[in-house]
């Protein structure tokens, strides 16, 4: 019977198909529920071939110890597997095969809009082609470049000049240059700020988006670096099982904001050498002092640590403790560390109790810095280009596809 699902000849009732059911052979896109079950069976099978399940990331399966060590990374129907030992993995990959019809893309090069370029000297990770993509989108590929994302001069409010006529187009250029932050902290404040005139946008924040395509047009292979030659990739290397350092770079530039004088807070976080994770946030409420500012960002930086102390042990990775913090205000860290100036902080008493007993219990280390090698000061505030570059060599941002 050759009918359409719902379809009913004439003079026919529905009694007549009462019986009739569809066997899906394969879950399609567009259901709502499809990828949910498409996520439980797959889990379930990966658990049954003796996977656990991460429970600092849902997405992560881990299996095996040592050299034997197998993660699994999936995201809806694209899965990546990483681990020391070839055969572990070409096991795995005949198990899958015979649970599910797959397709292996051998080694790693792209991955959810991600490139990942491999060599001797290490992995570098970066957007290239979805930037060219968006690029081309916009007609830019022929622009001007610019040094920097976004100008130190400009000063962006809701009430500057007249709304756009088309806003759908400012919110779909944000929407694609916000997935970009995902391997550029170059541009995290700059798309941060932008994404905060989706509601009303108007002249002003269009130019200002246009001049970080001309900024990217600059630098479109610019990616993170993780050197074969860092402490902590000779360490694997050689077998050693020494714990590995977390160090974090916390900052908040207090009332940034003209129309509501709300806070913006940044931090990075390395593992070694290498950066890890970036945050660039405007506070949802006002903080009344730069201490209390600086303090917000010191609890959201410690939660941020803990995580990913947790998910380094899914990986089997051993971590120094304390991890390091670093903050360029001496207030927070002596209110950090002295219990004796409640009387100061009962506005942010949460924050700082939560601040205060990860140090007392040996899971955080404050310790003080200068503004100027305050590398959180990118996610914070728009920076001249001179002061930009100098702290991105320091976070190993190289673009390895620019001619030098």
């Amino acid at each position: 019977m050759d009918l359409p699902l719902g379809y009913l000849r004439q003079g026919e009732s529905s009694s007549s198909y009462n019986k009739l059911v569809c066997k899906l052979h394969k879950s399609l896109y567009g259901l709502k529920q499809a990828s949910c079950q498409w996520y439980s069976k797959f889990s379930h099978v990966l658990i049954t071939f003796g996977f656990l399940q991460s429970k600092s990331d849902y997405s992560l399966f881990k299996k095996g110890h040592g050299f034997s060590f197998v993660a699994l990374l999936v995201y809806v129907d694209d899965i990546t597997l990483a681990g020391p030992s070839s055969h572990a993995i070409t096991e795995l990959k005949h198990f899958l095969h015979t649970q599910f019809k797959l397709k292996d893309l051998g080694c790693l090069k792209h991955f959810l809009g991600l490139d990942i370029a491999q060599s001797k000297q290490g992995i570098v990770l970066s957007q290239l082609h979805y930037t060219l993509q968006l690029l081309e989108d916009t007609s830019y590929l022929a622009c001007k470049p610019t040094s920097i994302p976004m100008d130190p001069k400009l000063c962006l409010n809701a009430t500057d000049s007249d709304l756009l006529p088309d806003i759908t187009h400012y919110r779909r250029l944000v929407g694609k240059l916000l997935y970009l932050t995902l391997s550029r902290p170059d541009i995290t404040f700059s798309v941060h700020k932008l994404t905060q005139f989706v509601g009303q946008p108007r002249l002003p924040y269009l130019k200002a988006v246009h001049h970080l395509l001309r900024y990217l047009k600059n630098s479109s292979g610019q990616g993170l670096l993780f050197s074969s030659t860092s402490s902590l990739q000779m360490r694997a290397y050689s077998n050693v099982c020494a714990p590995v350092l977390l160090k974090a770079f916390s900052d908040a530039d207090w009332g940034s904001c003209l129309d509501s004088r709300r806070s913006t807070t940044g931090f990075c976080i390395f593992i070694g050498d290498f950066l890890v994770s970036w945050k660039a946030k405007k506070h949802t409420t006002v903080s009344c002092s730069s201490v209390e500012a600086k303090y917000r960002v010191l609890s959201s930086t410690a939660s941020e640590l803990i995580w990913l102390q947790q998910l380094l042990q899914d990986f089997q990775v051993k971590v120094d403790s304390p991890a390091l913090l670093y903050c360029d205000n001496q207030a927070a860290i002596h209110i950090a560390s002295n219990p004796t100036f409640h009387e100061r902080t009962k506005h942010i008493e949460i924050d700082c109790h939560f601040v205060r007993e990860r140090v007392t219990s040996g899971v955080l280390k404050l310790l003080p810095i200068r503004s100027q090698y305050e590398l959180a000061n990118m996610f914070t505030k728009p920076l001249p280009s001179t002061h930009l570059f100098s702290l991105l060599s320091k976070m190993a941002v190289k673009d390895i596809y620019k001619p030098h």
